[in-house]
């Protein structure tokens, strides 16, 4: 309850210092968010390609345990 108090009481200050008649701080807001973007836009893109790689890895180890299980199943067979 404490949580969703501070959430709502954080937004009626983002909401009340973006207005003009507030804080008027929209403008330097708008000039954040677009020094902000490319930043982030690389930093997403950078753990994409890691968990690319990583899932990558993850379907190699995965036909390698499949192909040893399927070499003991003929093993046990015999």
């Amino acid at each position: 309850m404490v949580a969703m108090i501070v959430g709502l009481v954080l937004i009626l200050f983002t909401v009340f210092s973006v207005l003009p008649a507030g804080l008027g701080w929209g403008m330097d807001v708008v000039e954040f968010l677009k020094g902000c973007v490319p930043v982030l836009a690389a930093f997403i893109g950078l753990i994409s390609v890691f968990i690319g790689i990583a899932d990558i890895k993850d379907k190699k180890e995965a036909k390698r345990e499949e192909k040893e299980a399927a070499e003991q199943e003929k093993t046990t067979e015999k």
